[in-house]
């Protein structure tokens, strides 16, 4: 669980040291990239049009974003699988440490920012729930509402970790050869946080692209590139026999 403690750290760090004191945050060019794009914004377009059914998948795919990864990698612990619990671990931590930079390289405002306070800068705005807060509503329990004002980083748009993290635990999923129904299971509970990322507001799809690469590069990083690295390669050989019971 070593590198999952490292993430929770680095994740707190940014609250400390917000991204947008060492970068200018961008609040229009992404909004004018996807109207560009797509013809129009489709977090605006939902913003719009959307109903109670997609409303409750959205909540739900919304509140498995981290819970469903760290829940994949005790399955694989108690399978014994303990080279794949470490190589998810390392990657997932990759992954953050990637995206995290990319807060710091280009600090950007999310979809909701603009719709509620357009294309100006004001830094004393709480983070709010957005579309998720038709999910509240629905329940009739303010889940979303009690997690989103306390978020770290408002301005950590792009890219889309929310997007990253199942992708991340999905190709691991498939590596460890995981049962048919459990993949099937991670694909579609990992397209329904893309397609929620964007219904939501909390996200443009440029952004949930970017989470996407981020996951692969994550990926591709620990396995392609650390893991041939023969004192690294043995690292983490010596790493799981302690970890192995």
């Amino acid at each position: 669980m070593m590198p999952l403690v490292i993430f929770g750290i680095l994740y707190f760090a940014i609250g400390i040291f917000p991204p947008h004191h060492f970068n200018s945050v961008d609040i229009q060019g992404l909004h004018d990239a996807e109207l560009y794009l797509w013809g129009i914004v489709p977090s605006e377009w939902f913003a719009v049009h959307n109903c109670a059914f997609v409303d409750v998948f959205a909540g739900i795919f919304y509140l498995l974003w981290i819970p469903l990864p760290i829940v994949f990698s005790i399955i694989i612990f108690y399978q014994r699988q303990y080279k794949w619990v470490l190589h998810f671990s390392c990657a997932f931590l990759l992954t953050n440490i990637i995206g995290f930079l990319g807060y710091y390289l280009h600090p950007a405002a999310p979809p909701w920012y603009v719709m509620d306070n357009g294309f100006g800068l004001d830094l004393t705005v709480v983070s709010t729930p957005a579309g998720l807060a038709r999910f509240d509503e629905l329940i009739g329990i303010s889940v979303f509402g009690s997690i989103y004002p306390g978020s770290a980083n408002i301005f950590g748009a792009v890219p889309s970790l929310h997007a990253a993290y199942m992708t991340v635990a999905t190709i691991y999923a498939f590596a460890s050869r995981q049962r048919t129904w459990l993949k099937i299971l991670f694909i579609f509970v990992t397209v329904g946080i893309w397609f929620t990322a964007v219904y939501s507001g909390h996200h443009y799809v440029i952004d949930v692209i970017l989470g996407i690469m981020t996951a692969i590069a994550g990926v591709l990083l620990f396995e392609k590139v650390l893991m041939r690295i023969p004192r690294f390669e043995h690292f983490m050989k010596k790493y799981e026999e302690i970890i192995n019971p």
